[in-house]
C-alpha cells in the first residue's frame, strides 16, 4: 500500500505540474489551431490524471480538501472537453445523450453535498461553499441547458469549453496553493485563484464572444 501511495503522490505531482504550465501555452496560441487543440488536450489529460489521483489519495488518507479539489477540478475538465461535442445542441441533429444526463446529474448531487458539507461545517469552513456553490451553479446551468427547447444560444458551447477548463484550472492552482504555499493563511491559500482568475475568466468570454456567432 505505501508503495502504491508513493507512485500515486508522484503521478498526481506530475500530471498537476504538466497541467499548471501547460494551460497558459493554450490560452496564448491561436485559437482553434493545431497547437491551441495539442496543448489542450495535453492539460485535459492532465487534469483528468491529477484529478483521479488526487480522489484516490484523498479518499485513502481522509483530507477532505483533497477531495474537494480533485472532484472539482475533474469535473470542470470533462465539462470543458464534452463542450467541444455541443456545438448543435439542442437541433434536430443533436441532443443530450445519456452521458450527458448521467454527468450532470452527479455534478449535482455532488456539488450539493459539498455545498451542505459547507454549511454544516464546524468550525466555518468556506472553501466548500465557495466551491459546491459554483460546482452546483454550474450543473444547474448545464441542466437547464439541456432541458430547453431549441437550439442552444450561439456561442454557448464556448462559454463552456472556456468556463470548464479556466475552472478546472483554477482548482489545479487552489490545490497547489493549498498544499505548497505555506505563508498564505488559510482560507485565502485556497480562495485567492478564484479572485484572481475568475474575473480573467469573464474578460475571455466576453473577448471570444465573436467567435461564438
Amino acid at each position: 500500500m505505501e508503495t502504491f501511495l508513493h507512485l500515486n503522490r508522484w503521478l498526481h505531482i506530475a500530471a498537476g505540474f504538466t497541467g499548471f504550465f501547460v494551460a497558459p501555452v493554450a490560452l496564448a496560441v491561436r485559437k482553434g489551431g493545431p497547437a491551441h487543440r495539442l496543448w489542450g488536450r495535453v492539460f485535459f489529460w492532465s487534469m483528468l490524471v491529477a484529478g483521479t489521483t488526487a480522489i484516490l489519495s484523498a479518499c485513502l488518507n481522509g483530507l477532505t480538501f483533497l477531495l474537494l479539489t480533485g472532484v472539482f477540478s475533474l469535473y470542470l475538465a470533462q465539462f470543458g472537453y464534452r463542450s467541444l461535442y455541443h456545438k448543435r445542441m439542442g437541433t434536430e441533429h443533436q441532443k443530450p445523450e445519456l452521458y450527458d444526463w448521467s454527468v450532470v446529474t452527479l455534478g449535482l448531487l455532488l456539488f450539493a453535498g459539498t455545498l451542505a458539507y459547507g454549511i454544516l461545517s464546524r468550525p466555518f469552513n468556506p472553501v466548500p461553499l465557495v466551491f459546491g456553490g459554483i460546482g452546483l451553479l454550474t450543473t444547474l446551468r448545464q441542466l437547464r441547458g439541456f432541458m430547453r427547447p431549441g437550439p442552444w444560444p450561439a456561442g454557448q458551447w464556448l462559454r463552456n469549453h472556456i468556463s470548464g477548463f479556466v475552472g478546472s484550472y483554477i482548482a489545479a492552482v487552489s490545490a497547489f496553493s493549498a498544499t505548497s504555499l505555506k505563508f498564505i493563511p488559510f482560507p485565502l491559500n485556497f480562495l485567492w485563484p478564484t479572485l484572481v482568475l475568475v474575473p480573467v475568466l469573464i474578460w475571455m468570454q466576453r473577448r471570444y464572444q465573436p467567435l461564438a456567432a
